[in-house]
């Protein structure tokens, strides 16, 4: 291990020592009995991996099944607290490695550091305007959506927080005393966690994934967005020059929490309108307090200072507009005379009061007449920011002007009063429908759904045109087609209430052709957010994003987009709406429809023909990405898979979702925030350098192989989860997918329709999360052994065509770092002793075969490729860490089997799925996706 970029040493003592403390918690709490248990388990597994013992194996797992249900979970709940403790050593671990290298050589800086990649860009010749130039276009925007698979608990987090912050102010070299008070605190806080339940005891509800999202914000990025901003301002001066380069606010946040209803019933439009004044309220609040906090610091007096004329007329003015009456708020007209910052942050104190009232009304149900102090536009409010701003700068106050104040106004410009943009989400199918009946009721047309399409598209343009349209009476429609209709009404009420940038895009999922697209805008039309102004100019306050997300969809995007710019409704539209398409990109569900090789290949084709399809229309486009937490459904590190896009693909803006145990651990503390956006936005800012010189495509002889590589793999992977017979009855059988269902991790139902075995029914976060649970994770890499290996095989030269597209191509090689990963995950012979549980043991054992031998060629061909000796060869830390882990994980995944037989045994028996296994089972999901760092 001498040879790890990182001190090992200094890691493992780390770990060591927390790990005794929990120990001693768990002997003092719960007893010897369940601390030898515990002990027996974690040093025999350890022991088999070091050397592997079929006699002492055996020994081991017939002790697990003499284990009483109490003593299992007890054992469950010990190492799942340890991967979580585990979790946030490594994570402080990283954080202090990366303060270490700040203080050294800008060279030493980590690969995506905002320093690092500014300076490299200023050595490579770039100049200031051309930054500038860059920077001016960029718009990064993670958005956060409600899957969270892990399902971790708030309160879990908060004592999680406290954790990772005593860890991080322990050191060896502190006064011994103050070091032990920091152990005694941080052995409360580990007991605490011991004594709280990490699993949730009811399904969480859409309101509860809200506030799901909304603690990230509160926790880690209200602090964290003004650091990145600060991290670009000092790259910049530091290259340039004080001055040379002016860093914008870039960073935006989306949502999709509370307005995505694809598939569940429960994101009524109600629950929409209470998202958006959640996110107001917590805004506001934030904003509140931080106001108040610069009153206090801003106390420059008249006597020593004189504001600008601009700011003095400004604030006269909100005196008089405001009046004695309205004033009377805090502070009489008398208060703060001589001290004109406070007086003009006490007005604005009072506002942003005056604002959050009328929220906190509307969450109430009440009606609440808005005083006329409060804010209509947060534009009105930076506006204000910037007037104290420019004056501090008049008088010479600009470090002071520099630091409270500024990070106020980067967070107003970057979240506005509504925190973030929410997206909403409805599946195409339910557009079709509810246009089809209003149509009928209307007498417009009895027949819409036989329509072919180019006559649905001739008549929705038609309808999109006219000047009024009949509408049927609300009665007479289908419950769904009028909650469908009253979505869009609450778009235009929101926007009214929340203010017109309160909505990202509209997505369609299940998008398969233009008219799908122009359904939403009829509809769109229908509630008014398309129409004309008194002077009959056409306008549009709806962005639709069309969600291509099977391999199929990919394939036909190119005719679905040339259909819609071809029509010219559409393309007013556009016109109407800031000539910006954006499109979304679905890898989840590519990948469980046609595998990795075949999802990647087609997502990066995709890309390409959509840029080069709205450059030839001369529409600006912004691509979504769908990404999930898995490499099996398009994870992997931020900063390699924006820099592995398609060359000037990536055109200064970005947009993907966060999902899951992604949101945990990137954002629960401030030091990894910071960490995270940084490394994205500059990984934005390096795939943005065509939009200075094209840089043009990789070398046919690498798209044709990839072509190639891509088509065998595809092939490979629906032979097996396609046309193999039984493998449905394998995945639910020999997974724990079932069980899955049954945990109380998301509001949304696990299928799309009623459950039943069809690859083509169940969503991509439960066949990704059982495959890993198994530690099959066969998504993330099945075919692509067997497409390598027949390629290297093809022709002569194929084996050293490969090397180089791993060492030229960004994407091939992000593409194999992240294939890696998810091999290193699994486990065969873990997965082995899974495939026992399923009925037909002849079928299971044929198919297990068929997956063991595709994993042995994929890591051995991928090893070829990359020219490594082992897998992760190319991720040390993250090789290091999930080595140490198995050993914990081994007896974990045994437990789990040992549950699952008898869970499943008790079901069949009495015909009841409520077993007292099922708790204890389900605390097993939720270790070894601790354990694992992966779920769906």
């Amino acid at each position: 291990m001498t040879n790890k970029p990182f001190d090992v040493a200094k890691l493992q003592e780390s770990i060591r020592q927390f790990g005794e403390l929990l120990g001693e918690i768990i002997r003092e709490q719960e007893g010897e009995a369940v601390y030898e248990t515990v002990e027996k388990l974690r040093r025999g597994y350890i022991r088999l991996r070091k050397s592997n013992d079929p006699a002492a194996r055996n020994e081991l797992m017939g002790f697990i099944d003499s284990l009483d249900v109490d003593m299992l979970e007890q054992v469950i709940r010990a190492f799942n607290t340890f991967y979580i403790l585990n979790n946030i050593v490594e994570e402080d671990f990283q954080h202090r490695e990366r303060r270490r290298k700040i203080q050294q050589s800008d060279s030493q800086l980590w690969q995506g550091s905002v320093r690092r990649t500014i300076l490299d860009m200023a050595n490579d010749g770039m100049k200031a305007e051309e930054l500038q130039a860059l920077l001016d276009q960029m718009r990064y925007t993670p958005v956060f959506t409600a899957h969270p698979t892990e399902a971790r608990r708030r309160t879990m987090m908060e004592i999680q927080r406290r954790i990772f912050l005593v860890i991080d102010q322990l050191t060896l070299d502190q006064d011994p005393s103050e070091r032990e008070s920091l152990l005694r605190h941080l052995k409360a806080q580990i007991q605490l966690m011991w004594r709280t339940d990490e699993v949730r005891n009811r399904k969480p509800t859409v309101e509860d994934e809200i506030r799901y999202g909304l603690y990230y914000f509160r926790e880690s990025l209200f602090e964290a967005i003004p650091t990145v901003y600060r991290y670009f301002e000092r790259a910049t001066r530091i290259a340039y020059g004080w001055g040379a380069v002016t860093v914008p606010s870039f960073l935006r946040f989306g949502s999709w929490i509370g307005g995505d209803r694809d598939g569940n019933p429960f994101v009524t439009p109600a629950l929409t309108r209470k998202a958006i004044r959640m996110q107001m309220q917590l805004a506001l609040e934030e904003y509140i307090e931080r106001v108040n906090a610069l009153r206090t610091i801003l106390s420059h007096s008249t006597q020593f200072i004189t504001p600008t004329e601009e700011f003095s007329a400004y604030l006269r003015n909100e005196d008089q507009r405001l009046g004695l009456g309205e004033v009377a708020f805090h502070y009489t007209k008398t208060n703060f005379q001589e001290e004109p910052y406070r007086r003009l942050l006490s007005i604005m104190h009072h506002k942003l009061q005056a604002t959050l009232d009328v929220v906190n009304a509307r969450l109430s149900g009440e009606y609440f007449r808005p005083s006329r102090a409060a804010y209509t536009d947060v534009a009105d409010f930076i506006h204000e920011l910037y007037l104290i701003r420019d004056s501090l700068r008049s008088h010479n106050d600009h470090v002071i002007a520099g630091r409270e104040l500024k990070d106020l106004i980067r967070l107003a410009e970057t979240c506005g009063f509504g925190l973030y943009k929410l997206d909403i989400r409805q599946e195409s199918t339910i557009h079709s429908e509810t246009v089809a009946e209003v149509l009928q009721l209307s007498g417009l047309c009895s027949n819409y759904l036989q329509l072919p399409e180019a006559e649905r598209m001739e008549m929705l343009a038609e309808l999109i045109q006219r000047p009024r349209l009949p509408l049927p009476h609300r009665p007479k429609l289908s419950e769904r087609t009028a909650e469908t209709l009253e979505v869009f009404d609450s778009m235009v009420e929101m926007r009214s209430e929340a203010g017109s940038g309160i909505f990202g895009a509209y997505v369609i999922s299940m998008t398969h052709s233009a008219s799908h697209v122009m359904e939403v805008m009829l509809l769109a039309r229908m509630a008014g957010l398309i129409g004309y102004d008194a002077e009959r100019k056409l306008f549009c306050n709806i962005l639709v994003s069309p969600l291509f997300e099977t391999i199929e969809d990919l394939r036909h995007i190119t005719s679905v987009l040339t259909s819609l710019m071809e029509n010219a409704t559409y393309r007013e539209l556009l016109a109407a709406s800031g000539n910006m398409q954006e499109v979304m990109l679905g890898y989840s569900d590519s990948c469980k429809d046609g595998g990795i090789l075949a999802s990647n290949w087609n997502l990066y084709n995709a890309q390409k023909e959509v840029i080069a399809l709205t450059d030839q229309y001369r529409v600006k486009c912004r691509l979504f990405h769908g990404r999930g937490g898995t490499v099996g459904r398009g994870g992997g590190p931020t900063h390699e898979a924006i820099i592995a896009q398609p060359p000037d693909t990536v055109q200064g803006q970005i947009k993907f979702t966060e999902q899951g145990e992604v949101l945990a651990a990137k954002y629960s503390n401030v030091e990894t925030a910071v960490y995270e956006l940084g490394v994205g936005t500059t990984g934005l800012l390096k795939a943005s350098l065509g939009l200075l010189k094209k840089r043009g495509p990789y070398p046919d002889e690498f798209l044709s192989a990839m072509n190639d590589i891509a088509t065998m793999g595809e092939q490979s992977y629906r032979q097996l989860t396609d046309w193999t017979p039984g493998l449905m009855d394998y995945f639910y059988e020999a997974t724990p997918v079932q069980e899955i269902a049954l945990l109380n991790i998301g509001s949304r139902p696990s299928h799309r329709k009623k459950t039943v075995r069809d690859k083509s029914s169940i969503r991509a976060i439960p066949w990704v999360f059982g495959w890993a649970q198994s530690r099959h994770t066969l998504p993330a890499w099945y075919g692509i052994g067997t497409a390598l290996s027949k390629f290297r095989e093809a022709t002569p030269g194929n084996d050293k065509l490969l090397e180089r597209m791993h060492d030229e191509w960004p994407a091939f090689r992000s593409l194999l770092s992240n294939v890696q990963m998810a091999l290193y995950k699994a486990e065969m012979d873990t997965a082995l002793e899974y495939a026992e549980l399923a009925k037909d043991q002849e079928s299971a054992q044929k198919i297990f075969a068929d997956i063991r031998n595709e994993y042995e060629l994929t890591a051995s061909e991928v090893l070829k490729a990359a020219k490594q000796e082992h897998l992760m060869d190319d991720a040390p830390f993250l090789q290091y860490s999930l080595q140490r882990r198995d050993p914990y994980l081994d007896p974990l995944n045994h437990i789990q089997i040992t549950l699952i037989r008898r869970h499943r045994r008790f079901a069949e028996e009495t015909g009841d799925t409520n077993s007292s296994w099922l708790p204890v089972l389900l605390r097993t999901i939720n270790a070894i996706a601790a354990g694992m760092r992966n779920t769906g």
